[in-house]
């Protein structure tokens, strides 16, 4: 399985575990991860999610190869993909969620932390937003949070250019919350992910449900239909054509006949 469960003192620890690949996600994962979501939702036993993965990486985004095949039959047919059908259910997650971020986080990756609740990074975090670079827009309700987070100016400087960033950037950006060295990420993550599973637990998702009353819940459902449009038609894009060819071919990509 790319996606290992364990159980700590109401703590749900989730863990990408796909080291080989980086932890690039494909419908699979996305679908085994929305599962587990939905089971953590549920259940009483479950005070804290926290996230985590295996490897160098915490993930490279899309597996792109599985995400371009499957991405182009459900624009065709109409269908939601699993990575869209999870950002659903993750926008109203009522229990916190906690974050332990080395390596690469990149386009999901990334959005992702914006809806966690304590993000955990260590020097060797490096994130990304490539989306434009891929031809394609943010997703997860990005363009809607990040500005909030960010500033106007910040948030469209990192969406339009689309370039990786380290921690301290991130900080600055208002995606991490905490900086851990390397070898105490895990340690800190789960340290205070077991410390907020011992409190009051009605309290805690009460605070929670208010901090993102002030993120406008419709508003953040209204900015991923619009990404969600947008995204589809970039997936079948000739722009988004060239950025995949010129990946695999592991050359610069040319967008110099595009007007």
């Amino acid at each position: 399985m790319s996606i290992r469960t364990e159980r700590r003192d109401g703590v749900l620890v989730v863990t990408l575990d796909r080291p080989e690949k980086r932890n690039a996600l494909t419908g699979e994962m996305y679908d085994s991860l929305r599962a587990t979501m939905n089971d953590a939702r549920e259940d009483a036993g479950v005070r804290v999610v926290l996230l985590q993965a295996a490897g160098d990486s915490f993930t490279a985004g899309n597996d792109l190869q599985d995400f371009g095949e499957q991405g182009k039959k459900r624009v065709a047919s109409g269908e939601k993909a699993p990575a869209m059908k999870l950002i659903d259910d993750m926008l109203d997650f009522p229990k916190p969620v906690v974050a332990a971020v080395r390596g690469h986080a990149v386009g999901i990756g990334t959005t992702v932390l914006l809806h966690c609740d304590v993000v955990a990074a260590s020097e060797t975090a490096s994130f990304s937003l490539p989306f434009v670079r891929l031809g394609l827009t943010p997703e997860f309700a990005c363009s809607y949070v990040l500005p909030l987070l960010a500033g106007r100016t910040k948030a469209s400087h990192t969406l339009l250019l689309g370039e990786p960033f380290d921690r301290e950037r991130a900080r600055e950006l208002g995606i991490v919350s905490m900086s851990c060295s390397d070898a105490e990420l895990d340690e800190q993550a789960m340290a205070t992910a077991q410390k907020m599973a011992a409190l009051p637990p009605q309290a805690v998702r009460a605070t929670k449900g208010l901090i993102n009353s002030a993120f406008h819940l419709e508003r953040m459902r209204e900015a991923v239909a619009k990404e969600t449009e947008a995204f589809a038609a970039g997936l079948v894009s000739e722009e988004h054509q060239e950025a995949v060819t010129a990946f695999f071919e592991k050359r610069q990509p040319d967008f110099s006949r595009f007007s």
